[in-house]
This record gives C-alpha cells, structure tokens and sequence, in this order.
C-alpha cells in the first residue's frame, strides 16, 4: 500500500478532491444538507427563555444574561417598590405636618443625590460635567429660592452656569464642549426645576400647596401603572417606553383630576373646576417627565440612574416625573389659587 500523496492529503482537509477519513462513532448522527439550518439535537420541544432589551446590552458578546424574572406586568419588584414609596411618602408628610422647613432640607438632600446620580450617568456617554460647582451650585440656587423668591432662583441657576463654564477650564479643550454643556443641562434639569417645589413651600400656606403637586404627581403615576397592567394595548412610545401605554396616560389623567381637585377646592379655596385643569395639566408633565428620562437613559444605555431605592431605581428615577411638574404647578397655582 502506498503512502497518500500530497493531493489526498489536501483532499482530507477539504481543500483538494482525496479521500474522506473513515467516520467515527461519534460522526454517525444526521448529515446537515449543505444550505440548511443544522438539526437540533433532540426532537423535544426547547423552553422559550425572553430577556429584556435593556438586559442585552450589559451581557459580554455571545451571551445571554441571567435576569431576575419580574414580579408584575410593568416589571417591577411591586412589594419593595410599594414599601419604598411609602416611606418617601412618609418622610414627606412628616417633614412639611411637624415643621415646614425641614422639607426644605429633604428636597435640598435628594436634589444634591440626584446631581450626583445624573453626572455619573453622564459618564457612560463620555460626559465629564464639573460636579463641584453643581453641588454648590444646587445649595446657592435652593437657598435664594427660599429667600429671594423667583428672581433669587435664577440668578443662582446663572450664577451655578458661569461657575460649570470656568470650571471646566481647568482640565483643558478637549472635550470642553461636551463636559461644560452637559454640566448646564444638569443644573437646568434638576435643581432649577427643583427649585419651583422650594417656591411652592414659601407662602404661609405652603405645606397645602406642596402635598397638591406630590399628591397629584403620584397620582398620575399609581393611575397610569395601574390602567396601564390593567387595560394597556396602545403603546405610546414604544421606541422610547415600550410599556407606557394610552391607556396608562387615560389614567393617569383620570387619577390625577381625582386626587387635585379636593387639594385645590377645598385645601386652597380655587373654583371647582380648579382641580381639573391641575389634574390634567400635571398628568401631562409628568408623562413628559417620565419620557424625558426614559430617552436620556437609552440614549447612554442605561437602566437606571441609580440603585438606592429597592424597585424604583435611584433618587432620580423617582424625581423625572416631579421635576418638570413642580414648574407647572408653581404657574398654575399662582393664577387658580394664589396666595
């Protein structure tokens, strides 16, 4: 028997026209035909396994991610989520019932944790804004809310700018325009409008007009989860909150004109139908709100902007909907029932 040749050799590896190597025991399974999917292993039908979008992007390449499964529809962990609200709520009451001040210290407390979560989620966008002088900044613009009214508010929001602006001088060009614009935007977003909630709480009937706009925001949240698992068909923006629904945003509404309109006829002597225009007008924002984050947060590719709060993510996944509401509140308030 003669040795094979160069060509048969090269035959074996599939590059040339030689013989096939005998097959072995463990080659005798079924022969994939050439242009078609490989057969699967066994014939027993293979459990359907979903992972959620925002999990994907976390896993290494060629992997899928061990997820926790979700307690509800909306994919919260409802009993931490529930336990959580009620002890910010809570701590909200207390603060404004036993002395009205001490809200003020809450807020400034969760504006400055806010400021930090926002700036490190900034991060993974390749953001780098100054985070001294916004938390200075965030003191300055809460303190002259409290003492000089709307004017001292925006001359801090100016004062905490100009500051992000030279601060960032120090680290050099590159990437100034990035970093010093990304530094605005947070003081902007968070203790600027923050600062509306401090205007809301400075008239002697303030701690009335600060449970209106919480009451009312939560109620456009507990509304909207609620209709939304119950009845939610219609996406509203899907390519941004796939479960925010319509008819989530009905009951937000809806929830929101029930809880305002006591607060608002009764609590702050309005007309009657005060507490609809409130209603409606804060579902509005606070829809806005929630989406707001939502499409800040898949732009950087996050989940959440924190992980203080079991269920709800951090401090500013929980002020979305308030930021841009405490705004609206303020203006409305100050023409339905002004002080």
């Amino acid at each position: 028997m003669t040795p094979p040749s160069a060509d048969d050799r090269a035959g074996s590896s599939g590059r040339g026209t030689g013989p096939l190597p005998p097959l072995r025991a463990a080659d005798t399974g079924p022969v994939p035909i050439v242009g078609s999917r490989p057969a699967p292993p066994s014939s027993a039908p293979q459990p359907v396994v979903e992972v959620p979008g925002d999990a994907l992007t976390d896993a290494p390449s060629g992997e899928l991610p061990v997820t926790e499964q979700p307690t509800g529809r909306a994919g919260r962990n409802l009993p931490a989520a529930i336990g959580v609200g009620v002890g910010l709520v809570a701590v909200i009451v207390a603060s404004l019932v036993i002395w009205r001040p001490a809200f003020l210290v809450v807020l400034v407390t969760a504006i400055l944790v806010a400021v930090v979560e926002l700036t490190g989620a900034l991060k993974a966008g390749r953001f780098r804004p100054p985070l001294v002088p916004l938390l200075l900044g965030t003191l300055v613009m809460e303190g002259l809310a409290w003492t000089r009214g709307p004017t001292g508010l925006v001359v801090g929001f100016l004062i905490t700018a100009l500051a992000v602006v030279l601060w960032r001088l120090a680290d050099g060009p590159e990437g100034y325009l990035h970093d010093a614009a990304s530094g605005v935007l947070v003081a902007l977003y968070v203790p600027l409008l923050a600062g509306f909630a401090v205007l809301l709480l400075v008239p002697e009937d303030g701690a009335t007009r600060v449970l209106a706009f919480i009451a009312t925001v939560v109620a456009s949240d507990v509304g909207g989860y609620a209709a939304g698992v119950l009845f939610g068909k219609h996406p509203m923006a899907p390519s941004i909150s796939p479960k925010k629904s319509w008819e989530g945003m009905a009951g937000s509404v809806l929830a929101c004109m029930l809880v305002a309109t006591p607060f608002l006829w009764w609590g702050l002597g309005g007309p009657w139908w005060s507490g609809l225009v409130f209603g409606a007008a804060l579902a509005g924002t606070a829809t806005i709100g929630d989406l707001g984050e939502s499409l800040i947060k898949r732009d950087l590719g996050i989940k959440d902007m924190g992980n203080l709060l079991p269920g709800h993510g951090g401090i500013m996944d929980r002020l979305d909907s308030l930021l841009p509401s405490a705004a609206v509140a303020y203006l409305l308030l100050s023409v339905l029932a002004p002080a």
